[in-house]
Parts: structure tokens; C-alpha cells; sequence
């Protein structure tokens, strides 16, 4: 195959691959073996072998590669002059018409730190584990930083543990100030916002403490720590925009489909494995473990290929009830959304894996919503021996006021905020029944939403009842 023809192959192009490239030795094929990320018709990077010796394989096609390819090549010469440890370009080239080409060495094993702190992430907050990743990140930070680079695509996958090496990679996302001279105040604080931004919001009261894992390895500038924060916010609130979008259009992360018969969105990492949920799911409720049958809405627990999930089907009652829905986003799709709102916010809620608006003529019709599975107690259930002592366990209360903080710092309202839609799950109360999850553009329409949403929990027990009583005292409230 030639370069150019590998942008005609889509997504998922058949492997292994043969892909004819040329340099300065002469022509060679390229025998790609896996692929590691795709940006269709545009980026294809993966595993392969050339000229006897595993490499990996950046191939760059399309109108724009002669762009993407001077991009990623000059990042990655900006690297090795400072000196810095990144893998080592072997082979390179560019051909008009063709597309372009970088070929590095292949570190065979190594590991991402997006990878090591998915191991450690649920661990208690800034546990050792968790510094050892987070500090190994800051210092490689620190050093870019000290050479007059950034990497302004900076996440946990672009550093590569390997051979007790950290290993810098992505070209593409490195800039220079001025090479080999400090990076500049303004510019470290902008990188280390785009750095902290992506770490779960859990963590935010930390960032002082991870701080000095970067300073150790570069004091060069005072980092007030409200202008970092200023960044920080300003990242996130662009990151949370940016995702939410993508939930709703069909990238990397997400396969989305619409049509005037259906509008169909699926984590792309799990559509295998979903989207035959998604065509046998009235079957599936039927044979599943009943939580609601009738109404609005259907929602069971099934099982498939050994994996528990929740559907909910959203129904349509009468006619009269189709015209009220038909043309709005339907509560499936909110709670899609309002889903991934919620655990990019680091807000405990069951996955959303996968949503279906059935359409006709693109007017909306049924729809349905899957979700990973807890497997944990309700609020109720959990409180249910300590109503007359109060003597709830301190661990899960704590956990409910630490809930009840995070929605109010996000001014978040839930709607229903009954204690059958809160589960105990890893150490967290998990929230379900997102079909009325708000987050308020002010704080005026949001106090008496949380008053509301306040005053629904503790309707969860008799007021004269010592729990009662206990969770009034400890619960936030919001200043009149």
C-alpha cells in the first residue's frame, strides 16, 4: 500500500499492513502490526517493523500532513537538543502527495503514566502511590521547563515509563520559548494549569503540596498560587466544554451516529461490546432484574457476556405525552450528558456507556440509556439501622457532606435527591436518576435549587428522628 491510500481506510484500517516508504537508503514497506491511536484520514500511529527493527510508526496523511509532519518533527528535535529523554528518531520523510512519516525506536514495555495512575487513582487522596506518578510527571515538567520548552498538549500519555527512564514523546505539542534559556513566569504558570486541570478535582486542595514535587526540580520562578489557580480554572472550564461536545459527535473517544431514524452515541472503547445492547434492549429489560416497569420509564439490571449493566428505557405513554417530548433532547440524552458532566467534575455516577433516541422522520420517539452497574446499598439501606440512635457510620456521613460540597462548588442541583438515587460504592455516594441534573449559570438560580434538593434528603426520615436531626446540623447549607 502507499502512504496516501492509507487515508482512504478509515478507522480501523486491516492489519497487519504493508506501507511502502522511501528515505535517503532507499525504499522500504513499513509492516504495521497494531495501531495505538487513529485520527481517521489524517494520523495513524502504531506498532510495526521496519528494516528488520521494531519501531514505532507516525504516518500522517491527508491535505494537512506536510503541516502536521514539520510540527511533530521539529518538537521532537527540540527535545533531543535540550537534551531531554525522549525516544529516538530512526527514519523520516515527507512526500508530496504521498503524506509524511517518523519512525522511533520502540520502547518494547513501557508504560504511561496515564496508565500508572489508573492504577492508583482510587487509592485514599495523595496517597504515596499516587505522589510516586503525580511527582515523576512535575519533575519531567520541571525540566522541559528549566530548557525553555512546553508541551502544550500536556497529559499523563505523553510521559512513557521505561528502563527507570521517564521518556518525553508527542512532538507535535512541544514549543520553545527561548531553547535552552528558563521558561518565562507567565507561560510555566499557563502549562501548569493545562497540567492540574486534568487531574480529578479530589485532588485540588493538594496542589500547593504537588507543587513542590516541581519546584524541587525547578525554583526558578514564585508560584503564587492564586494566579495558578486563576489558570487552573480557566483550563478546566474550556476541558469540561470541549469533552461535552465530544459526547455529543463521533471522535476518538466517542462513536456517535444520527439520522432521521436514530440518534446513537456509545463509548467508542466499549461499542463492541455494546451496541448489541443497544438492538436486543427491550429484550434484555425483559429478561433483566426489574428496578421499574410502566410509566415513563423502564429500568433493569441485565447481564451480558458476564458483564452486569443498567438500562433505562424512556417511554412514551400516550400521544399527548409524545408532544410534549418529540421535540426537545430527550431525557435519555440529558442524562447522557449530564452523566459525563458529572465524572468529568470527579462527581461519583455510574458510566453512561451508551444512549439510543429512536426517531421517526427525525422527531424523537423512545429512548434508552445504559450505565454501568453498582453494586452497593442505597442511602436508605445504609441508614436504615442508625434512624433512632443517629449513629450513621462518620465515614458515610462525611462522604454525603463531601457530595453535598462538590455540588455546591460546581452549582450543581440534582432534582430528586432521594435516598434511592445515592449508592455506596468504593468509599463514594454514587448519584443515579440524572434526568433532572442541572448545572446553574448563577448562583441565584442555584440556592433555591440546592434548598430544594436539601430539604428532599432529609424528607428521607422522620424530622423528630435522631438521623434526621444529625444530617440537619451536618449537611452544608448556603447563605441566605
Amino acid at each position: 500500500m502507499q502512504l496516501s491510500e492509507l487515508k482512504e481506510t478509515g478507522r480501523s484500517p486491516s492489519l497487519p499492513l504493508a506501507v511502502n516508504l522511501a528515505d535517503a537508503a532507499g525504499s522500504a514497506e513499513l509492516q504495521l502490526l497494531s495501531l495505538l491511536r487513529v485520527l481517521p484520514g489524517q494520523r495513524y500511529v502504531g506498532a510495526g517493523v521496519w528494516r528488520g527493527r521494531p519501531v514505532l510508526a507516525k504516518l500522517l496523511v491527508g491535505s494537512n500532513a506536510a503541516r502536521h509532519f514539520q510540527r511533530e518533527l521539529q518538537g521532537v528535535k527540540l527535545l533531543a537538543a535540550q537534551g531531554l529523554t525522549t525516544p529516538v528518531l530512526l527514519a523520516d520523510g515527507l512526500v508530496e502527495g504521498e503524506g509524511g512519516w517518523l519512525l522511533f525506536e520502540y520502547l518494547d514495555g513501557a508504560q504511561s503514566l496515564a496508565d500508572a495512575w489508573s492504577v492508583v487513582e482510587h487509592l485514599p487522596v495523595l496517597a504515596d502511590e499516587q505522589q510516586q506518578v503525580l511527582g515523576e510527571a512535575l519533575a519531567a515538567v520541571a525540566q522541559m521547563h528549566r530548557r525553555g520548552l512546553w508541551q502544550e498538549d500536556l497529559h499523563l500519555d505523553n510521559l512513557l515509563r521505561h528502563a527507570g527512564k521517564l521518556y518525553l514523546i508527542d512532538g507535535a505539542g512541544i514549543k520553545a520559548e527561548t531553547p535552552g534559556q528558563q521558561l518565562s513566569r507567565p507561560r510555566v504558570l499557563e502549562n501548569l494549569g493545562v497540567f492540574f486541570a486534568q487531574l480529578p478535582k479530589r485532588l485540588e486542595p493538594f496542589t500547593e503540596e504537588l507543587l513542590v514535587h516541581y519546584l524541587l526540580a525547578n525554583a526558578e520562578h514564585a508560584l503564587p498560587m492564586e494566579a495558578l489557580q486563576k489558570q487552573i480554572d480557566k483550563v478546566r472550564a474550556w476541558r469540561q466544554r470541549d469533552f461535552l461536545d465530544k459526547a455529543g459527535r463521533d471522535c476518538s473517544l466517542f462513536s456517535v451516529e444520527r439520522s432521521l431514524i436514530a440518534l446513537r452515541a456509545v463509548v467508542r472503547s466499549e461499542a463492541q461490546a455494546l451496541l448489541p445492547v443497544l438492538e436486543q434492549a427491550d429484550a434484555l429489560i425483559d429478561r433483566g432484574h426489574l428496578y421499574k416497569t410502566g410509566g415513563a420509564a423502564s429500568v433493569a439490571r441485565v447481564e451480558v457476556d458476564g458483564r452486569k449493566r443498567v438500562i433505562k428505557r424512556y417511554n412514551i405513554k400516550n400521544t399527548v405525552h409524545w408532544l410534549k417530548r418529540f421535540w426537545r433532547p430527550s431525557r435519555a440524552w440529558h442524562s447522557w450528558i449530564e452523566g459525563h458532566r458529572l465524572s468529568f467534575l470527579d462527581i461519583a455516577t455510574p458510566r453512561p456507556l451508551a444512549v439510543l433516541e429512536q426517531r421517526v422522520l427525525g422527531l424523537r420517539t423512545r429512548a434508552y440509556l445504559v450505565t454501568d452497574y453498582i453494586d452497593g446499598p442505597d442511602l436508605i439501606e445504609c441508614f436504615a439501622p442508625f434512624v433512632e440512635q443517629g449513629d450513621a457510620p462518620a465515614e458515610q456521613v462525611e462522604a454525603l457532606v463531601q457530595l453535598m460540597q462538590q455540588l455546591i462548588r460546581e452549582r450543581i442541583s440534582h432534582g430528586d435527591f432521594k435516598g434511592h438515587n445515592l449508592f455506596w460504592d468504593q468509599g463514594r455516594w454514587s448519584l443515579i436518576d440524572l434526568d433532572a441534573v442541572c448545572q446553574h449559570s448563577s448562583q441565584g438560580s442555584f440556592a433555591p435549587a440546592f434548598a430544594r434538593d436539601r430539604a428532599r434528603l432529609l424528607r428521607n426520615w422522620p424530622a423528630e428522628s435522631a438521623l434526621h436531626q444529625r444530617l440537619d446540623q451536618v449537611l452544608p447549607t448556603l447563605a441566605a
